[in-house]
C-alpha cells in the first residue's frame, strides 16, 4: 500500500512539457487534466485564445503563462473546494504555442514550431540551404534584445561552443547576402568575377582568373573591401607567397572583395 501511495504521489508530480520543467503553457496548447480517483475531473482541454480553460465544477481557470507544474499547484488549491486532498496532474499533450519567427530576406520567412528542446545550430540545420543568407549579419533576438550575433563561426567553422538554446518567441533575423562574388581585376590573364566560397584565399581567386600576366607587379596587389560605411584597403605581397612560401600574405577573402593586381612600370 505504501509503495502504491508513493507511486501515485510520484506520478502526480510528473508533467510532459516540451522540454525541461520550464515550458510555459500558451494559447492553443492541448492539456490533459487528471484528478486521481475522480473520473469526472479527468479530461482533455485546449487553452482558449483568452488563455483560459474550463474545469468542471470550477468554470474558467487561467492556464496561459503557467508552467505545467505551477498550473498543477493552482488547480490543486482551487479543487480543494470540491475534493478533499485532490491529487492533480497536468500534462501537455499538444504544443502549439512554442514558435520561432524567421525573417530577413536571406531565407524564406516563416514560423518554426518548437516541439522539442532545440539549439540554434539544430534550427539552422533544419532550415535547409542558407547560402543566400549573410550569416555574419544574422542574429537571434529575444524579448527585444540580441542574444547571439554572427552565425558564421558556429554554422560554417564548427565552433559549437558558440551554440545557444532557442526559446519560444525568439526571432531569427537572416538578411540577404548582397554580393556573393569576389572580383579579380588588373594584371591577370582573365579578369573576372568569381562566386565566393567559404575560406577562399586571394591566391585561389588569382589562379581562377588565369594567374598573373608577365606584366604583373605581384607585390603590388591590393584588396578593396567595403565594411559597413567605409572602404578598407589591404596590401598583399603576393610574390612572397609564390616565391618564398609566406602564406601569411595569402589573405582570406570576403564576399564583395575586389582584388586588383597592378602592372609593373618596367
Amino acid at each position: 500500500m505504501k509503495v502504491l501511495l508513493f507511486l501515485v504521489l510520484f506520478l502526480a508530480g510528473q508533467t510532459m512539457p516540451a522540454w525541461g520543467g520550464d515550458y510555459v503553457i500558451g494559447e492553443g496548447d492541448g492539456l490533459e487534466i487528471a484528478v486521481w480517483g475522480i473520473k469526472e475531473l479527468s479530461f482533455s482541454v485546449k487553452v482558449r485564445p483568452d488563455g483560459k480553460i474550463t474545469v468542471p465544477g470550477l468554470g474558467d481557470v487561467a492556464a496561459s503563462g503557467y508552467t505545467p507544474a505551477n498550473l498543477q499547484v493552482a488547480l490543486t488549491e482551487k479543487l480543494k473546494e470540491l475534493v478533499k486532498n485532490p491529487i492533480v496532474t497536468v500534462t501537455v499533450r499538444d504544443i502549439t504555442n512554442s514558435k520561432v519567427y524567421i525573417f530577413g530576406g536571406g531565407i524564406k520567412s516563416g514560423v518554426y514550431d518548437l516541439t522539442r528542446k532545440s539549439s540554434l545550430l539544430q534550427l539552422l540545420c533544419s532550415l535547409g540551404d542558407v547560402k543566400t543568407a549573410d550569416l555574419r549579419r544574422s542574429y537571434l533576438m529575444r524579448h527585444g534584445k540580441k542574444v547571439k550575433e554572427n552565425f558564421q563561426s558556429l554554422f560554417v567553422d564548427g565552433k559549437i561552443d558558440e551554440d545557444v538554446e532557442v526559446e519560444s518567441g525568439d526571432a531569427l533575423f537572416m538578411p540577404l547576402l548582397l554580393d556573393k562574388n569576389v572580383y579579380v581585376l588588373g594584371a591577370v590573364t582573365m579578369p573576372k568575377s568569381i562566386e565566393y566560397r567559404e575560406g577562399m584565399t586571394i591566391m585561389e581567386a588569382i589562379l581562377e582568373a588565369g594567374g598573373f600576366t608577365k606584366f604583373a607587379s605581384q607585390n603590388d596587389t591590393i584588396i578593396r573591401r567595403k565594411t559597413s560605411d567605409k572602404e578598407e584597403t589591404i596590401e598583399v605581397k603576393a610574390k612572397e607567397i609564390t616565391k618564398h612560401g609566406d602564406f601569411s600574405q595569402n589573405v582570406k577573402l570576403k564576399p564583395g572583395d575586389y582584388i586588383i593586381v597592378k602592372e609593373s612600370i618596367f
